[in-house]
């Protein structure tokens, strides 16, 4: 392909892009070159909420707007362009929020039914995560057994979803002086459900038309999720699978074997994926495999849920989100097995130009084409079974059309907030001390999460890479989850090597020291919540100010497409973080929403969003924002390294 048609920077997905085309399988990117956004829509501007629509506010045109002018820019019953577009916004929260929460929810209900003994398979893996979520959440230890109190956490996780009145429990996982912001700003969330049905409440035709008065609903919503339901759902993963420690891992759709059983495993929720690789690695479905004329079953994961089983069992990954459809053209996928959240229905439409068998697992999310086998938790090793045998007999069921690219990439994943502490500090002294301090003195500039989708209208991986690259070569660390962490896995950064080669001599020497990369994978979508842990573990080690708005910290998803994405980056500039966002902006259709979240948020949270197209330039929007955290806490100068003798010591303590 010439370089201008070139759709990802990823030459291998390129290749299958073109034998798409070849093949006639038709892929998003064909569809992204033929379906153009609506101007109007784009912005926010459409308003869809009644039968008396849509309604159409457009841009004023060229010249500032008279007041008559912006009177009739309205819909059918007086909605501005404002309300419009904070309800659009909004709205956009709730929907990524009920994803994560909803993930959170189903965990707690597994959870429960495990420590219950009603779940076969599902054991407490974690004990020492248990017993430190039972301190925070005041739930008696004693001589109770490890099942008892696991009940009781499962139960108490679940009434943070259908809590009435009073402040979640797990808010209490922020720094104070963030909390008291919550509460005096009047958004610290009571129940996780209950804003996101309020949100859908106010934005009925009718009911709440102040833009600022949606918007604070909106933050309310966010921090529901991220500080909720998102942090409920990675505590108890961790103590049910396994708190994730550093793993060695391949990434890219090289990691798919022409002489296995390819399954790849697409999604969110990792309640089935476990299962999954506990069943393919069984004696008998190997033997199975080889009976079909296999060498053996190769598990890959595709989007969140492979980050889920790299970081726990180092399963490759085979791509993320713009990689699903070219998984299946190379014509060596025997299933995918999907759950929730970021699945292609075309995926069954490009299937057909193959042999590839489609299954859906989940009552909430089927799609026509694909075959149905639901996953039971109550039996979870009997579904996967099933599940896992009908891709093996699919196996001899190959055309022959098989092309996998062969770039594949080493990395490194796994980098939870509990294994961070242990590598800054050691078994007896963990602590993020060792971060702060190198913060303080300059080699490291500081810390960036970065995050997020791909999006079709961008090239595919691309603002990914070069905006991490920037970064790093800055001397600002960066943390990543999601679709981002795989773009920079497939690009060599989660490896400590990239620091010699990508990072600036600050950081570089850090991460030689400790032995990270410059880019540490903390896990999937849901796992935005480890960042936010990270954050306030910063600050209670002092320092750096004593709230998240006074690090010199920066967030960003520069290929941002989910609704998550932006409850998610809701939730950061809730928190004190600035946010930057590319490719789109949903606000832009008001000038006095878009000027709101970029500008007062800032007085009102410490953080605000951003928005850069160019990933370039939003880095160093990124950057200079750092500095100037940097600056307020006097730590903007260059210090003098001094080596300290015994008697210096003596002197400290």
């Amino acid at each position: 392909m010439a370089e201008a048609e070139q759709k990802s920077f990823d030459q291998g997905s390129n290749d299958l892009i073109e034998k798409a085309i070849k093949d006639e399988a038709n892929t998003a990117f064909d569809r992204a070159d033929t379906m153009k956004p609506c101007p109007i829509g784009s912005v926010g501007s459409c308003c869809k909420n009644c039968g008396m629509g849509p309604c159409r506010v457009p841009l004023p045109r060229g010249k500032e707007e008279t007041p008559e002018e912006k009177l009739k820019r309205r819909g059918i019953c007086g909605a501005t362009a404002e309300t419009i577009a904070a309800r659009n916004f909004i709205r956009m929260i709730a929907g990524g929020a009920s994803a994560h929460s909803d993930h959170g929810r189903g965990v707690a209900e597994l959870f429960i039914a495990a420590a219950k003994g009603e779940a076969p398979g599902y054991e407490i893996r974690d004990e020492q995560k248990l017993l430190q979520l039972a301190l925070d959440w005041g739930v008696e230890i004693g001589d109770r057994s490890n099942s008892e109190i696991a009940v009781e956490i499962g139960e108490k996780a679940l009434e943070e979803f259908g809590r009435q009145e009073g402040e979640i429990i797990t808010m209490r996982k922020a720094p104070l002086k963030r909390q008291e912001v919550w509460r005096t700003q009047g958004v610290a969330p009571r129940g996780i459900d209950r804003e996101v049905v309020e949100i859908m409440h106010r934005t009925h035709i009718g009911v709440d038309q102040d833009y600022q008065n949606l918007l604070k609903q909106g933050v309310r919503t966010a921090i529901a999720d991220g500080w909720g339901g998102s942090m409920i759902a990675t505590e108890l993963q961790d103590i049910l699978f396994g708190t994730p420690a550093p793993i060695l891992g391949k990434a890219n759709l090289g990691v798919l074997k022409e002489d296995e059983v390819n399954i790849i495993i697409h999604g969110h929720e990792p309640l089935l994926s476990e299962m999954i690789v506990a069943v393919s690695r069984e004696p008998e479905m190997v033997e199975l495999a080889k009976s079909k004329g296999a060498k053996g079953i190769n598990l890959a994961g595709m989007c969140c849920t492979a980050n889920e089983i790299l970081m726990r069992h180092g399963v490759g990954i085979a791509g993320n989100f713009l990689q699903q459809e070219l998984a299946i053209v190379t014509g060596a996928v025997d299933a995918m097995v999907v759950d929730v959240q970021c699945i292609f229905q075309s995926i069954a439409t490009v299937a057909e130009c193959y042999h590839t068998k489609i299954i859906t697992t989940s009552p909430k999310a089927k799609i026509p084409g694909a075959v149905h086998i639901e996953f039971d938790e109550h039996n979870a090793l009997k579904s996967a079974r099933e599940i896992v045998k009908a891709a093996v007999e699919n196996f001899p069921n190959r055309k022959g059309n098989v092309e996998i690219p062969d770039n594949e990439t080493d990395q490194i994943a796994g980098f939870s907030h509990e294994t961070i502490n242990y590598l800054l500090g050691g078994l007896f002294r963990s602590s993020y001390r060792p971060l702060n301090d190198n913060i303080i003195n300059g080699r490291i500039r500081g810390v960036a999460g970065v995050v997020g989708c791909n999006n079709a209208r961008y090239k595919h991986n691309e603002a990914h890479i070069a905006m991490v690259k920037e970064l790093i070569k800055n001397d600002v660390l960066v943390i990543t989850t999601g679709c981002n962490a795989i773009a920079c896995a497939e690009a060599g950064l989660l490896l400590p090597e990239a620091a010699a080669e990508f990072a600036g001599e600050g950081l570089a020497s850090v991460c030689e020291a400790v032995g990270i990369p410059p880019v540490l994978h903390m896990g999937s979508c849901v796992d935005n919540s480890r960042i936010l842990i990270a954050a306030t573990a910063m600050v209670k080690d002092g320092g750096l100010g004593d709230d998240i708005s006074d690090l010199p910290v920066a967030g960003a998803a520069p290929e941002w497409m989910s609704e998550k994405a932006i409850s998610i980056g809701q939730y950061f500039v809730a928190s004190g973080v600035f946010t930057v966002f590319g490719v789109t902006w949903p606000t832009l259709g008001s000038k006095e929403v878009t000027d709101f979240l970029f500008k007062e948020m800032e007085d009102m949270y410490g953080g605000m969003w951003g928005f850069e197209e160019d990933p370039i330039k939003a880095a160093h929007m990124m950057i200079d924002h750092i500095d100037k955290k940097r600056k307020a806490l006097g730590i903007d100068k260059a210090r003098e390294r001094v080596l300290y003798d015994m008697e210096m010591r003596r002197e400290l303590t």
